[in-house]
């Protein structure tokens, strides 16, 4: 048992953690926190949340992720990569929990088995496993919910090539329908809700 634990730690050690705060969840896998002085948008590494418009599921996977890291938690980033929006795209850890698995095992996560390099594939496997055989979260439905990649695509394909931004729209119930449609826009408010200001 004791060699067991070694390497364990051993692993643990051998990628370093930076040790950040939160400061708020964006949705089900992202947030921002501070490390140091700087401020730091990440993106959690190997899996994909619902997105916020997969309703229930995407508002059940931020409000999971809240849960697990309360704004002013103290927080481990194995970093991994920089993602094409300059996101840190890490694991992040708790009081010695792997978040990334967490949101896995507890249904409110998909492996993103497309990025899963870097990550402890039989771990994640074997979580996802557990929570798809036990119907758990977005696997509460045979086969589980559409992935957000998918329904990020099918978005984008809906969207007839329209973009708009907010200030064109002016009204939010306009822009309301308009994300109904799948349309998508160029800007976005402070707070990355789409045209939320028009309120």
């Amino acid at each position: 048992m004791g060699k067991a634990l070694l390497v364990l730690l051993l692993a643990l050690w051998a990628v370093p953690c930076k040790a950040a705060e939160v400061l708020s969840i964006g949705d089900g896998d992202t947030l921002t926190v501070t490390e140091g002085r700087q401020r730091i948008k990440v993106r959690l590494a190997c899996i994909d949340a619902p997105e916020t418009s997969q309703s229930p599921y995407g508002k059940t996977a931020r409000q999971a992720l809240k849960d697990l890291m309360p704004a002013g938690s103290e927080v481990a980033l194995r970093s991994k990569a920089t993602d094409r929006y300059g996101r840190t795209v890490a694991e992040v850890f708790r009081n010695g929990s792997n978040i990334n698995q967490s949101l896995v095992v507890s249904g409110n996560a998909f492996v993103y088995w497309q990025y899963i390099k870097g990550c402890d594939r039989q771990t994640y496997s074997r979580l996802e496993t557990y929570a798809r055989l036990g119907g758990i979260g977005v696997w509460s439905v045979p086969d589980g919910i559409q992935r957000p990649w998918d329904y990020r695509q099918s978005r984008q394909t809906n969207s007839n090539g329209k973009r708009y931004r907010c200030k064109e729209i002016r009204s939010w119930s306009a822009s309301q329908e308009l994300l109904r449609q799948g349309r998508t826009y160029l800007d976005r408010d402070k707070d990355g809700k789409a045209c939320d200001s028009l309120r």
